[in-house]
């Protein structure tokens, strides 16, 4: 599916005072064909949906480039700095910062930080709604700062989990839910390449910060770190908050918390499970691979290293991602590189036994590993629409608060029943696998809502930007609801295949030990048939036989059921005709 929009020149007709044209006309000329084509129909589909306005177009550039930099620096800030956890981990696992603390608990401080940022987006969207999406950023810089400053002073274990867990989860949340969805506002033709950008700063911010943190510990100590880094991420984020503008009563944006209504459809729910299946292994291999580094016996200045390389690779990987998702399908992308994410896991990260191969796996590794990061803004766009993103990212940031509180502590339990990390990593690969088929099943459905619009619209090849564009919504909506359908269909189709193919393998071979019985009784062997699968009650015998007797006893014993020797053909059986 190509997501480039085609080259179009307008031609705008407007009549004077006392012209024949009574509204102004616009011809559509495609420079491919060189002829006029008609432009896209947006009348109302027989549907029962009220036409709604269409939003203004995206300037997809200007001022929208400075909000790039800005979310991208205050990813860098959030998302980034927590990704520095991991050096975190394995300081307090190597030196028992807290006496007392079980590695489970450790586990849980870092994933309380990422399920608490998604736990309170409900909140920051409500507060966004009421207050304004700068209320909402300043919020957020100020739970941060708090947070980082309060676990400087942190003597128990607790203190860490309300500090640089709870607190630091809820500040990261505001920033985020605050900024998310202001990149996908400003662009349509190269909305992936600026969300990848944007999201590029998550990796650029836990590179430094990995190497940063793991330089200040052993130099300034714990207790200072916290407060550079916090300080820091004032000043970054207090900065970026004022430079960031929405346009959100441009394009009428909902900003409602939950739309139940979101639920009831499939494609969504597809979406839901993808950004599942994807913080369960994403988590764990953020977090785990310092301390596995440290497992294979490297240092702790090689283990902050593995970890900062890991971030440099998602730094590096997630603007490539970002542009070939305009280019050939961002649902495609996010199927295809999520896919790659699981065989790297489960074929390089299984082998990296020593400094080398475990760079090697982080560089590369790291490029596709935050995939979902990358395309859930502009995917999220493409399945509800651009008005209803800020509630269905609320929904799925709540929904991933589970995957998100129970994956690396998951892990870390893995690791303590196998004696090793081997576990883990399968498990962080088929997450990332079960993730890739969800959003296969996503892209069934899109293009199946990308032929009703054209068969609607009776025009050709398509695209999002397109549909986005220049198609009306009610016409949008008519073809969800029917693309849903043939995906159900389809799946519940492909799902009486199977059973019916089931049903066939096992009538054969029944088919197979009744013929092997009938040889048995044409031959009067003396011993009791072999059938290699089991047969139903009625060829079993009822009572023991001695079958060191004659063959009579057991051959033409009354207790031996021998109607199945000639068994009913395939079509004669209830329930498994084609």
């Amino acid at each position: 599916m190509n997501h480039n929009s085609p080259s179009t020149d307008h031609v705008d007709k407007e009549k004077d005072q006392n012209g024949d044209l009574s509204a102004s006309e616009t011809i559509v000329v495609d420079e491919r064909l060189s002829s006029p084509v008609a432009p896209l129909n947006t009348e109302q589909a027989p549907n029962d949906v009220a036409p709604t306005p269409e939003p203004p177009a995206a300037p997809n550039g200007g001022y929208g480039w400075v909000c790039v930099a800005c979310v991208a620096m205050i990813n860098a800030h959030t998302w980034g700095l927590n990704s520095s956890y991991g050096v975190f981990l394995a300081y307090y696992l190597a030196n028992n910062v807290f006496p007392g603390a079980s590695r489970l608990e450790f586990a849980f401080v870092g994933s309380l930080s990422i399920a608490c940022a998604l736990l309170v987006s409900p909140v920051a969207t409500i507060v966004t709604r009421k207050f304004g999406t700068k209320t909402t950023l300043f919020t957020g810089v100020a739970l941060e700062t708090a947070s980082l400053i309060g676990a400087s002073f942190a003597s128990q274990i607790w203190h860490l989990f309300l500090s640089q867990g709870v607190c630091f989860g809820f500040g990261m949340g505001f920033l985020f839910v605050g900024s998310v969805g202001i990149v996908p506002q400003w662009f349509t033709t190269r909305r992936s390449l600026a969300n990848g950008i944007a999201t590029a700063g998550s990796g650029l911010g836990g590179l430094v910060y990995s190497l940063a943190t793991g330089a200040m510990i052993p130099s300034i100590g714990l207790a200072w770190a916290f407060r550079v880094l916090g300080i820091v991420a004032f000043v970054v984020n207090a900065v970026c908050a004022l430079l960031v503008k929405d346009r959100n009563k441009a394009i009428g944006s909902s900003q409602l918390a939950f739309d139940v209504q979101l639920f009831k459809r499939t494609e969504y729910l597809l979406l839901l499970g993808y950004g599942w299946f994807s913080m369960l292994a994403y988590v764990v291999l953020l977090f785990s691979l310092a301390n596995f580094a440290r497992s294979i016996g490297l240092t702790a200045s090689q283990a902050s290293t593995v970890s900062a390389i890991l971030n440099l690779g998602q730094a590096i990987g997630r603007p490539p991602i970002g542009y070939f998702s305009d280019n050939i399908g961002r649902i495609n992308m996010a199927t295809l590189m999520t896919f790659v994410s699981g065989v790297f896991a489960l074929v390089i990260w299984t082998n990296a036994k020593s400094y080398g191969v475990l760079i090697f796996y982080a560089i590369i590794g790291g490029t596709v590993a935050g995939t979902f990061w990358t395309t859930i803004a502009p995917v999220t766009a493409e399945v509800v629409g651009l008005r209803n993103v800020p509630s269905a990212l609320s929904i799925c940031w709540l929904v991933l608060v589970i995957p998100c509180t129970f994956s690396e502590p998951i892990g870390l339990e893995i690791v303590a029943y196998e004696g090793g990390y081997l576990g883990a990593q399968l498990f962080t690969g088929f997450m990332y696998v079960g993730a890739a088929a969800c959003a296969l099943l996503l892209r069934s459905w899109k293009i199946a809502e990308v032929d009703e619009i054209e068969e609607l619209q009776d025009v050709g090849n398509v695209d999002a930007v397109t549909i986005e564009t220049k198609v009306a919504e009610s016409v949008k909506e008519v073809a969800r609801k029917t693309a849903r359908k043939r995906l159900l269909g389809c799946i519940w189709r492909w799902k009486k295949a199977q059973a019916f193919e089931r049903a066939a393998l096992l009538h054969a071979s029944l088919i197979a030990a009744d013929e092997e019985t009938n040889l048995a009784f044409d031959n009067d062997t003396r011993e009791p048939p072999r059938n290699k699968v089991a047969t139903p009650d009625r060829l079993q015998m009822s009572r023991p036989v001695d079958y060191n007797a004659r063959g009579e006893d057991w051959q033409h014993s009354a207790d031996v059921d021998t109607s199945l020797k000639h068994p009913r053909p395939l079509k004669d059986l209830p329930g498994l005709s084609p």
